[in-house]
Parts: C-alpha cells; sequence; structure tokens
C-alpha cells in the first residue's frame, strides 16, 4: 500500500495560476462604491478542482481577502475555449458600517461564493467573469503558469 507522502498530495498534480481584475461592474451603482481591484493566485488541479487566495479592494475601498476551493467546468457546451467555474470560501473585509453589505458577516468575517463564466485565448491566457452575489461582475484575467 502506497503512503500519502508518495502522492500528488493535497494540492495534486496541475499548475498554478496568476489572476488579476482591473475592473467591476456593480449591478446598482452608489455614491459610496470606489473602483474594486483584485490580485490574486489559485493552484488548478488535474482533475479541475482548485484551490486560491485573493487579495483585492472592496467596493467600499477596504482591503479584503478571499480564500476558497472550486471546480473548473472546462469544454462547456461542447466549446473548447469555454469554461464555468464556482468557488466557495471565507472572505475577510466589510468591517465597520459596511459589515451589513455582505451577509453572515462576523467581525468581518463572512462565507464568499463566485459563479463565473470564462473565455480561454490560448493554453495560458483566459479573461473570466465573475458574479459577485448580487452585487455586481468582476472581469479577470488569468495567466497559467504551465
Amino acid at each position: 500500500m502506497a503512503s500519502a507522502a508518495e502522492g500528488p498530495g493535497l494540492l495534486g498534480e496541475g499548475h498554478w495560476r496568476i489572476v488579476g481584475s482591473p475592473f467591476s461592474q456593480h449591478v446598482r451603482p452608489s455614491e459610496e462604491h470606489r473602483h474594486v481591484w483584485a490580485l490574486g493566485v489559485e493552484r488548478q488541479r488535474s482533475d479541475d478542482w482548485l484551490a486560491g487566495a485573493s487579495y483585492f479592494r472592496n467596493s467600499f475601498g477596504q482591503p479584503s481577502a478571499y480564500l476558497y476551493v472550486g471546480k473548473r467546468f472546462p469544454g462547456l457546451f461542447g466549446q473548447d475555449r469555454l469554461f464555468a467555474q464556482v468557488t466557495g470560501g471565507l472572505m475577510y473585509g466589510y468591517r465597520g458600517r459596511y459589515e451589513d453589505k455582505v451577509p453572515f458577516n462576523n467581525n468581518g468575517f463572512s462565507p464568499g461564493a463566485t459563479v463565473s463564466l470564462g473565455w480561454l485565448f490560448n493554453k495560458n491566457w483566459a479573461l473570466t467573469a465573475h458574479a459577485l452575489g448580487d452585487a455586481a461582475i468582476m472581469f479577470q484575467l488569468s495567466y497559467d503558469l504551465r
């Protein structure tokens, strides 16, 4: 019997991905909203499961973070370049008077989730649109380190 140390480990076989979001569009813009951006890293396993971390400035200008796991669904609708992705995890950053802007917030910590649709330009570059609850759409560029 093989030991766990001999296998691919928790992260598994796969590759790393660098992600960046220069732009988000709010569904219901407000005077309080600030420019939202994000930077992050993901580990994409060969079985399409992933784990990641993102640092971002939230809609109210507060530094925030999102730690998550998820699954990518490549070849959506028979299109090799089209994919969907879902993630869920722990978010931190909505504090003070903005604590009620995300559900189940406790001292800045709250559950987070995204549902996404993306397009592969080639084997390394992709553009993804992430639904951020019912509040916004975040557009993200990614580069796979293969």
